[in-house]
């Protein structure tokens, strides 16, 4: 049995990982409460999925190798294309998203999509700055800001933040700059009083997720995973019994 991707519930349904065997893929469903009893073994190439049947690739490179590894044209797009995505001609909003405590970012989606694409993210605060006709306009909106806003932000920068909350003084002065059409503020319902430890596992009680970060307790302690370290593992159904770090709530 292998992880071969995961759902973070942002548009429909609820997250899960996504578990294949036999060509098979199952959902492991991450409903607060739920107990995961997976112990991770060798990893390699989660191959491709096709609906709900899965492609297996024993290629030793993960999450993916090169033949299985998708690549979003519009990664580094900054509007100076021609278009080539169907996408491209859709119209666009241009947000800001906010990580607590003050880790900020500038994006671009379809309209949309724009409340899911803010979840998947885990976003704790946004802004819907504007509403342009394309993906090509948008990129350009999105370019002039990044130069000052910046337009990434790292899974263990969103991490050290999850038992905060958004310094509303820096997120204020900010949209003070722009003229928001409409502002968020998330909720992902974690209840955390200190940093998770960062950690690679799926054995534990799941208290939540935000974004594609898996929160789990075990044995006193709270761990912070990003799923996408799991895709690629091989799993055994058993608890992982392996001797971990443990947060400072467990004293």
């Amino acid at each position: 049995m292998q992880i071969v991707g995961y759902d973070t519930g942002a548009s429909e349904g609820e997250p899960a990982l996504l578990l294949a065997s036999d060509g098979t893929v199952d959902r492991e469903p991450l409903s607060t409460g739920r107990e995961l009893q997976f112990t991770l073994d060798g990893r390699h190439c989660a191959g491709t999925l096709d609906g709900d049947r899965h492609l297996a690739c024993e290629d030793a490179s993960a999450p993916y190798c090169a033949q299985h590894r998708s690549r979003w044209p519009c990664a580094r797009c900054t509007g100076d294309c021609s278009m080539p995505v169907e996408a491209c001609h859709e119209e666009h909003a241009v947000y800001l998203a906010a990580f607590a405590p003050a880790t900020f970012k500038v994006g671009v989606t379809r309209s949309w999509r724009l409340d899911t694409r803010l979840r998947e993210q885990g976003a704790d605060r946004a802004a819907h700055l504007r509403t342009v006709t394309d993906g090509r306009v948008a990129r350009q909106f999105e370019a002039d800001i990044a130069a000052d806003v910046g337009d990434r932000v790292r899974v263990p920068t969103k991490i050290d933040g999850l038992h905060r909350s958004v310094e509303e003084t820096a997120w204020t002065d900010l949209l003070a700059r722009f003229d928001p059409i409409e502002t968020y503020d998330f909720a992902y319902g974690l209840a955390l009083s200190e940093r998770p430890v960062a950690e690679t596992l799926a054995t534990g009680t799941v208290r939540g997720t935000q974004g594609r970060v898996l929160v789990l307790d075990r044995g006193g302690s709270t761990y912070a995973v990003d799923m996408r370290s799991l895709v690629g593992h091989e799993v055994r159904a058993e608890a992982d019994d392996r001797q971990l770090q443990s947060s400072l709530g467990a004293f």
